[in-house]
Order: structure tokens, then C-alpha cells, then sequence
């Protein structure tokens, strides 16, 4: 999950590219928003900010970008996608073709010379240093096509990936206007901050701390605290063993809320055949590919 810098890399040693000054300075300038922020605390910005992070992490990435656009693991109307789509560019992890076309890659090399965040590579390069690497490639929607040829036939998807940053510059417009520069530091710098390493642990601790429940070809872990930072995510060797399945928390003691909203929105109808893995690895409605 995240950002990347070259799609797949080549490369046996991938800390060897140069360092991309833009994004790293992108990220420097949202941590030091981040630490500014909490000199300027009130609860008010706090549960603002949590709730962009709810929208932005768990239905943006969560239920959009990752389960729904990368792997389709429910159907959803056309305009619920695109709304997904849209929450999940507020997190400042690209849009929705490239970040698609990165996570397929991923799992299709998991651990393996290609993967573009194998903590094999070296912990902090799974968690940072890959995104910081190398040819920003966030707006190169003609070159990621070919990893997500399905949603680049939507102009819609087309537009989103190459204008990303648009939803999350208006918010941080809405909130200067209506919370002052405080409410921004909270609703963008540190709300952002606090996603982006959250959805990073996935790339980094979920392949080398926690459980094992299934053998699936690489070093995928279910790890309880990025779960519950992530809503859900971190329940990441059930993920890589049953991808299609929307529901990553298996077990009755695994917290999956990403998945307990989707089914409540397939109950009253606005999503519809929730792919679902079990313990035992049964997928009731299709087999996962």
C-alpha cells in the first residue's frame, strides 16, 4: 500500500537510486505540520481530524482503493466508487491508478525481486525510503494503464490520478476558512501524517511481526496494532492468502471494521456481493483468483 517511485524495481540493491527532493521534501514539510500541531490542541481539531482520517483511511483506502479497486472484492455503484475513490486521495498516498497498479505489482511479486516494498530490501526501504527513491511516477497514468487497465477506462479515474492532490487542497481550504491555520495542521499535516505511517506498516511490520495462519508464498503477517491503526489492514497474511476476499479479519477476536461497514452498507443496499473468506479459507459467493 502507499506511494512508489518506480513501479517495479530491477534492481538487487534498491536503496542505490537517488533521492527524489520533491516528495521528500513534501514529506519533511507534513511532519513538521505534524509536530506543530499538537502545540495547538483542542478536542475540537482532534475529532475533526480523526474523522477525515475514519473517511480517508478506512473508506478511502481501506474499502476503495485497496478492497474495492484493487482486488473488487464487493460491487458498488459507479458514483460510491468514485466517492471512495475521491476519500482515498485525501490521504496523500497518490491516486487511485497508481496506487492500484502498485499494490497489484505487489502482490504479484510479494518478497520477491520486483516487490516495491519487500522489507527483505531492508526495513526502512518497505516503509519510507521506497517512496522517496528514484522517478516519481504519481502522474504517469499512461504508464500505469497496464496495471490497472480497468480503471483507466474511466475518464473519471483518468482525472482523479492526475489531479490527486485537488480533494485534499480544497479540504485543507475548507478548514483554513471555517478552523483557521490550527484546524488545518490538524485535519491535513497530522492527520495525513499519522495515515500515511499507518498504511506504511503495512508494507513494513505486516512482513515481519505477528501471526502466520496461512502459508502464502511469502512473509505476510496478521498484526494486531496495525490493525486497529488501520481499520482492519493489518490482518495482512489472511489478506495475501484470500485477496478477494473483503473481509481480512477471519477470526472472531480479528477487529475488521472496514469489513463490519461494508456489510452494514450491503445490508441496506448500497454495495452488494461481499466476497467473504473464512478460517478454514472458503470464500462462499467466488473463489478468490
Amino acid at each position: 500500500m502507499g506511494t512508489v517511485s518506480e513501479i517495479q524495481s530491477t534492481s538487487s540493491h534498491p536503496t542505490s537510486g537517488k533521492l527524489n527532493w520533491l516528495t521528500a521534501s513534501v514529506f519533511a514539510l507534513f511532519h513538521i505540520g505534524a509536530v506543530a500541531a499538537l502545540f495547538n490542541f483542542t478536542w475540537t481539531r482532534f475529532w475533526v481530524a480523526f474523522a477525515i482520517y475514519w473517511f480517508a483511511i478506512s473508506w478511502g483506502i481501506g474499502m476503495g482503493y485497496h478492497r474495492l479497486l484493487t482486488h473488487r472484492g464487493y460491487k458498488s455503484p459507479l458514483w460510491f466508487e468514485r466517492f471512495l475513490a475521491i476519500c482515498g486521495s485525501l490521504s496523500l498516498e497518490g491516486g487511485p491508478i497508481f496506487w492500484v497498479a502498485t499494490h497489484r505489482v505487489h502482490h504479484q511479486k510479494s518478497d520477491q525481486p520486483g516487490d516495491p516494498h519487500s522489507p527483505r530490501d531492508g526495513a526502512w526501504w518497505a516503509h519510507l525510503l521506497w517512496m522517496v527513491t528514484g522517478e516519481a511516477k504519481h502522474s504517469d497514468t499512461k504508464g500505469l494503464a497496464k496495471y490497472a487497465p480497468d480503471l483507466a477506462r474511466d475518464p473519471f479515474m483518468v482525472w482523479l490520478n492526475n489531479w490527486h492532490w485537488l480533494p485534499l487542497t480544497t479540504l485543507g481550504l475548507i478548514l483554513l476558512a471555517f478552523g483557521g491555520w490550527q484546524m488545518v495542521l490538524w485535519g491535513v499535516f497530522l492527520r495525513v501524517t499519522i495515515g500515511l505511517h499507518a498504511t506504511w506498516l503495512v508494507n513494513s511490520a505486516t512482513h515481519m511481526w505477528g501471526s502466520q495462519r496461512f502459508e502464502a508464498g511469502d512473509d505476510s503477517r496478521n498484526n494486531w496494532w496495525v490493525a486497529l491503526l488501520t481499520f482492519g489492514e493489518g490482518w495482512h497474511n489472511n489478506h495475501h492468502a484470500h485477496p478477494v476476499s473483503a473481509r481480512h479479519g477471519l477470526a472472531w477476536y480479528e477487529l475488521d471494521v472496514t469489513y463490519l461497514q461494508l456489510k452494514a452498507l450491503e445490508k441496506i443496499g448500497v454495495i452488494s456481493k461481499v466476497q467473504e473468506a473464512t478460517v478454514d479459507g472458503y470464500i462462499p459467493v467466488r473463489k478468490a483468483a
